[in-house]
């Protein structure tokens, strides 16, 4: 007689990584149904050593370490003809230390054109800045091949790999983009249409969750 199988492993937890307290507060507020078992969205605080300190920390918890990990919040476009509520699903994330390839790409491009129909999503490389970019820096990180920068996405997606093999994905709301920068009349209204946008996305995250599924060691 064979052996009668167990129960399946419980499925790996899903942990989003934001900076800001607006940006957790967009995310926790529009969780909406299907949110998986295990969800935790996590505040780093701003810039990479933050976003460091604070996935080490979380990672290394019993209920956390096996967990796949989306990085998101809001981030600055490099673009032209990016507009704030745009989306960008990086295809890797880079800074000083190296690159991190994401996983599902196409999957979490097509789950968020089914979740904010009419949003314009972007896909390339994200880059890493430990400051916040302005004006002629964005041409400079542009001729990278980058289309978009953030402060924290590529340390948290290298922490969490550091902690062990996982899927991995950082999805950003464009805030600011070279036709529309911050400091420019408009920006409240901006703004308000990327929080809009970063409260309606978590169903694309928990289909890709859905799809990437990690047993848990």
């Amino acid at each position: 007689m064979g052996d009668v199988p167990g129960p399946p492993a419980p499925a790996a937890p899903l942990l989003i990584a934001c900076a800001l307290g607006i940006e957790q507060f967009a995310l926790r507020s529009g969780r909406g149904g299907g949110a998986p078992a295990g969800l935790s969205v996590v505040r780093t605080g701003m810039g990479p050593r933050a976003a460091e300190t604070a996935m080490g920390r979380v990672l290394g918890r019993a209920g956390a370490r096996d967990a796949a990990v989306i990085a998101s919040g809001f981030c600055a476009g490099l673009a032209p003809g990016m507009h704030p509520g745009d989306l960008v699903v990086a295809e890797e994330t880079r800074d000083t230390d190296g690159s991190t390839a994401c996983a599902g790409t196409g999957l979490l491009v097509d789950a968020l054109a089914r979740t904010v129909p009419g949003r314009t999503v972007h896909t390339g490389p994200l880059t890493g800045s430990d400051h916040v970019v302005r004006g002629p820096e964005r041409a400079g990180l542009r001729a990278t091949g980058a289309i978009a920068v953030d402060m924290e996405s590529a340390a948290t997606l290298r922490t969490a790999l550091r902690h062990g093999p996982r899927p991995v994905a950082a999805v950003r709301v464009v805030v600011d983009a070279p036709e529309h920068e911050l400091v420019r009349i408009g920006t409240v209204r901006g703004g308000i249409s990327a929080f809009r946008v970063l409260r309606a996305v978590l169903p694309a995250f928990y289909e890709w969750h859905r799809s990437l599924l990690l047993p848990r060691r």
